[in-house]
């Protein structure tokens, strides 16, 4: 295959499988929002850790999911600085601060110290459903971008 042909798109190509991890997504929704979890502040987590990863198609959705749920233009643009604005509450940072750690994996003791803050903060159900939350998009974003899934501008 030449560099210049288009890889496959891994949703297309193995459609059980993309579905599969759509039905996985949509129990994690039903968990985070059984557990509390306010639907602005996973959209907030969706689009940092679709900045940290750098997905394209999944910042464009997950920005224009954000601002559907509530969040402004100013507080999505704050999120690569979220620990120095004063625009997210404790409960935010903890679900960013999660999202960071699940993303990036920095070494255990700080990764252990990021989660257990955000458990004992949270709670042991919505601390759970974050994490699977957080992990799912992960996975949305590896599939985009190795799809390269492309972002059409929007009128």
């Amino acid at each position: 295959m030449s560099t210049t042909q288009r890889l496959p798109y891994l949703d297309k190509t193995v459609p059980e499988a993309w579905k599969a991890l759509n039905a996985l997504a949509l129990k994690v929704s039903a968990a985070a929002e059984a557990a509390g979890l306010e639907r602005e502040t996973i959209e907030l987590m969706n689009v940092r850790i679709s900045q940290i990863n750098g997905c394209a198609y999944c910042l464009d959705m997950h920005t224009r999911m954000a601002i559907e749920a509530g969040a402004t233009v100013q507080r999505i643009a704050q999120l690569p600085a979220w620990q120095e604005s004063a625009l997210f509450d404790t409960v935010e940072c903890a679900v960013l601060h999660v999202a960071e750690v699940t993303t990036t994996l920095p070494d255990p003791q700080e990764r252990r110290e990021a989660l257990a803050s955000a458990r004992d903060l949270l709670g042991e159900e919505a601390f759970a459903a974050l994490e699977w939350a957080a992990v799912t998009m992960n996975a949305f974003n590896r599939v985009s971008i190795l799809s390269e899934h492309p972002v059409r501008l929007r009128p």
